[in-house]
């Protein structure tokens, strides 16, 4: 079933929606289409998935599980995928019976880093000078210029994982090796001013719409802040941004949410240059700002692009800072957890929590974030700053 065809009659409120992944990603889903008064379906092999656990329905089994896919498909008339690492054979199977937005093959190409890249070229989109690894032949063949360098494993790499800096050929062999001599990609490693996002919601028409050019900051390969408006980049960035991850987004024939990040460089006559870092096929951590300080959130334009409603351009309505928080915060007194101090946080004006019910936490785990709202951008900082300082949180 193909995605315009798929998406030809709108999927109406009263329908099933189904999410494939009980993570806080399908977790904000649900609500966002719960609020629009659909019913929800989430498959995650995790019983108490945060998800499944304010879900109508949760069918709880593998991803590739014949009879699970099976039952999704029963229960929804429309599917959707939570994070990229849902297998691409098992949204082929589902489309075969039902609407599914992002399309496997989409997200295919999201999972490995190397298709992602070539992808960014056939859109027009530049990325990081790079080599694939795939043996010792290619490993031999890297050229010099791509080291000092980063090499990331071509799939499952995410918030940090399966990557490591080499400086050179000899760190990079040793890299190789234990990484498993899987296949992967080296990255020239760039000096960046700074790293955004752009997130881009598609219809199956080819409509698409966009959130303000996204600041991030990101700690340890984890994101950690995002500021909206985006405080050192220009108007003129900004448009370059949001063109190119359209770019990659039509080129793609996507439907749904997509999250395409950029390194910003010095382009050495004293302005900034953007190449294209990676993208996610689904609502993104640094659009989580978008539920407290705009009028649709990513989640909603998630439910919208997947059915076939209407797409709307979202308005940002309050500068925000969004802050992750991170199972660290739970062990800040010692090894035993403890709950941080959410009321000394929830007196400060202008902050919105979200827990993602996850039943422990543990140190790098993302438990949950804070949103700060405020009249100007000064006012969203000095809370920004009061509310860290309540939970011990540094460069925030």
């Amino acid at each position: 079933m193909s995605a315009s065809g798929a998406h030809a009659a709108a999927v109406l409120p009263g329908a099933t929606l189904g999410v494939m992944g009980g993570g806080q990603l399908g977790r904000m889903f649900v609500h966002a289409a719960q609020s629009l008064g659909y019913r929800t379906a989430v498959l995650d092999p995790d019983p108490a998935s945060p998800a499944g656990l304010v879900s109508h329905h949760h069918v709880q089994t593998d991803y590739l599980d014949p009879a699970g896919l099976a039952r999704l498909s029963e229960l929804a008339q429309a599917i959707t995928t939570e994070f990229e690492n849902v297998p691409a054979p098992a949204l082929r199977t589902l489309a075969a019976q039902r609407p599914v937005a992002p399309a496997g093959d989409a997200v295919a190409i999201c999972q490995d880093r190397a298709d992602e890249k070539a992808h960014f070229a056939r859109a027009g989109v530049p990325c990081a000078p790079y080599a694939v690894i795939r043996d010792a032949e290619t490993l031999a063949a890297v050229p010099d210029t791509l080291l000092p360098g980063i090499l990331k494993t071509a799939r499952m790499g995410y918030d940090g994982k399966g990557q490591a800096r080499v400086s050179n050929r000899a760190e990079l062999a040793a890299a190789w090796a234990a990484m498993g001599s899987v296949v992967c990609v080296l990255e020239q490693r760039l000096a960046l001013q700074l790293e955004l996002s752009v997130i881009v919601a598609r219809g199956a028409d080819g409509q698409c719409v966009h959130y303000p050019v996204q600041q991030n900051l990101h700690v340890a390969g984890i994101l950690a802040v995002t500021q909206v408006p985006a405080p050192d980049v220009s108007p003129e960035l900004a448009a370059q941004a949001v063109a190119c991850a359209k770019s990659i987004a039509a080129s793609m024939d996507y439907v749904g949410v997509l999250c395409v990040e950029f390194f910003v460089l010095d382009d050495g006559q004293g302005g900034q240059r953007l190449v294209a870092n990676e993208m996610a096929p689904r609502p993104h951590n640094s659009g989580h700002y978008t539920i407290d300080a705009c009028d649709v959130s990513q989640f909603e334009l998630q439910v919208r692009a997947m059915t076939g409603l209407p797409l709307v351009q979202p308005r940002l309505h309050s500068p925000c800072r969004m802050l992750n928080l991170l199972g660290d915060l739970w062990f800040r007194a010692g090894p035993t957890e403890q709950t941080p101090d959410w009321a000394a946080v929830l007196a400060l004006p202008g902050t919105h929590l979200h827990l993602y019910g996850k039943t422990s936490a543990r140190a790098g785990r993302k438990m949950g974030h804070l949103t700060l709202t405020g009249p100007n951008a000064e006012a969203v900082q000095t809370t920004a700053a009061q509310a860290a300082a309540c939970l011990g949180l540094v460069d925030c």
